[in-house]
């Protein structure tokens, strides 16, 4: 699956919908664990919390947050590992 915004490859994604903070940024940094650099993992959650979790996230760990979207009370997240 690719990112249309840059072609990023996404190679994981994570359904933390109805999970409560720390659990969705949790699980990305589980499913990043497994990624090579350069590759995506997209993330669904409907924590508003998660917002401000995955922006700290990725700029503390360097990770790049590509993707940042809400549809229908559905937070998107594309993180590309660094």
């Amino acid at each position: 699956m690719r990112c249309p915004e840059r072609g990023v490859k996404v190679v994981k994604e994570v359904d933390a919908r109805e999970l409560r903070c720390p659990l969705p940024l949790l699980r990305a940094k589980q499913a990043l664990r497994d990624l090579e650099s350069g590759q995506a993992v997209r993330v669904l959650a409907t924590d508003a919390g998660s917002v401000r979790d995955f922006r700290a996230f990725a700029e503390l760990a360097g990770h790049g947050l590509e993707r940042e979207d809400r549809a229908d009370g559905v937070y998107v997240y594309i993180l590309v590992k660094s």
